[in-house]
């Protein structure tokens, strides 16, 4: 028996069924695989208690189960960059969205995106940036039942300097900027150290699981550069300092290189994108321990566009063409050389519920198939701080399942395929009948 949640009713106009959680669920799988270990194991029941896995032990064919027998069985991936609150659109509509829309807007469409997100087989997403609190709402509205997404951890509002990348005024007119008023640390805008340590501050009162910082220029904001370093070392200090001791990891958006080393220097943990970085920040990934977290699909993906006329602004389109191309290359050098890599996309730079194009890029440029797969569990999990109740399907770990119908150590395409998903012990997906 379904049980309806009558705020999702209430909110989308129609019926939505949530799957009441049992007391005891059992998941057959004629596969199972060990990430840790790198093996599969054949004829797997994993019995489910209270969100949690209670046991990982040979096929109970006596027992009443989920019948994956025919499937591989994984745990529940996960993305380390995503932007749940939108998806790509040509930048005149952004534009025109930016002075009609408000945030309840955005926050409608978004309940499709991370609905599709699950439903694509990623269980948790790190989102790294969005305005009006609307990620943070979004984690709560998860967790209570109210929508249907994935385990999500926010980075609340990124952090940018005056004109940088993620700074909301950005590309609007003179009159348009004196109207709205000059963002500062609230609204995750910074100049100094002392409103670098406010803007910290900020997220924690916003409700953020983490920082989010934009270390260099970026490709769709409206400014010429999208290499150079916005942040002095004095800020990158400061907010990392802050960060620490409010038990926050941050993560630097970078491409320009210069960005990468400073952030890198400061004691940054994950670098996204990471395009220009040179063989002296490879040395100083590995000597500090970040992470490199790639993000090829938004690459290919503005590359693709920047070929499209009107698709981007003129001062967008060159950076697109330049930047899209290389990310995959940068990969194939951090992987060749050692640098620890977490999966993460830039979701929402690209449609919502693609993510699992990445792999293939991955595997594409070098990487095998079960490495991708650990750097989307195991690493993911690491990088998250949650290295004890995600990232692999053992005792004690949250109840996070899919299952596909091949084998994707041997074609990671087959996960662009899920058939099924599990969260915290709650199936929201099945294979369809044929």
């Amino acid at each position: 028996m379904r049980k309806l949640n009558p705020f999702l009713v209430l909110l989308t106009g129609c019926v939505i069924a949530t799957p009441a959680l049992a007391a005891t669920t059992v998941v057959n799988c004629g596969k199972l695989l060990d990430v840790k270990n790198g093996v599969w194991r054949d004829k797997v029941s994993v019995t489910i208690e209270d969100k949690k896995i209670l046991s990982v032990a040979p096929w109970k064919a006596d027992v009443k189960a989920i019948d994956l027998s025919q499937y591989s069985c994984l745990p529940g991936l996960i993305d380390m960059h995503v932007h749940l609150s939108h998806d790509p659109k040509p930048q005149v509509e952004q534009l025109r969205e930016r002075l009609t829309a408000d945030p309840i807007d955005y926050a409608y469409a978004s309940i499709k995106l991370a609905e599709r997100t699950l439903m694509s087989g990623f269980t948790t997403v790190r989102d790294l940036g969005a305005a009006d609190g609307l990620n943070v709402s979004m984690k709560r509205a998860i967790e209570a039942g109210s929508i249907v997404g994935p385990r999500m951890f926010t980075a609340g509002k990124s952090i940018a300097t005056t004109g940088g990348h993620a700074d909301p005024s950005n590309g609007l007119s003179m009159a348009m900027r004196m109207a709205i008023g000059k963002p500062g640390p609230e609204q995750g805008v910074i100049n100094g150290v002392e409103s670098a340590r406010e803007a910290v501050r900020s997220r924690y009162q916003e409700g953020a699981d983490l920082i989010k910082i934009t270390a260099t220029a970026g490709v769709l904001s409206q400014a010429s550069s999208g290499e150079n370093t916005q942040f002095s070392d004095e800020e990158l200090n400061a907010i990392i300092k802050t960060a620490k001791d409010y038990g926050f990891r941050v993560a630097a958006h970078a491409h320009g290189n210069e960005g990468i080393k400073r952030a890198l220097r400061a004691g940054i943990d994950s670098i996204e994108h990471g395009t220009y970085m040179d063989d002296e920040a490879i040395a100083l990934f590995k000597k500090n321990g970040a992470w490199y977290v790639p993000t090829i699909s938004a690459g290919k993906f503005v590359a693709e566009k920047a070929t499209i006329p009107n698709y981007f602004s003129p001062l967008v389109q060159p950076k697109a063409a330049a930047i899209g191309p290389l990310i995959q290359s940068t990969f194939a050098r951090a992987y060749k050389a050692g640098v620890k890599i977490a999966f993460g996309t830039d979701a929402g730079v690209f449609p919502n519920g693609d993510n699992a194009k990445e792999f293939r890029y991955m595997v594409e440029a070098g990487m095998p198939e079960l490495a991708a797969i650990r750097s989307a569990t195991l690493s993911a999990a690491d990088l998250l701080n949650q290295s004890q109740r995600l990232g692999s399907i053992e005792n004690n770990f949250a109840a996070d399942i899919i299952a596909v119908k091949g084998d994707p150590l041997k074609d990671i395409t087959q996960l662009e395929k899920v058939e099924f998903v599990m969260k915290d012990g709650v199936v929201y997906k099945t294979p369809v009948q044929k």
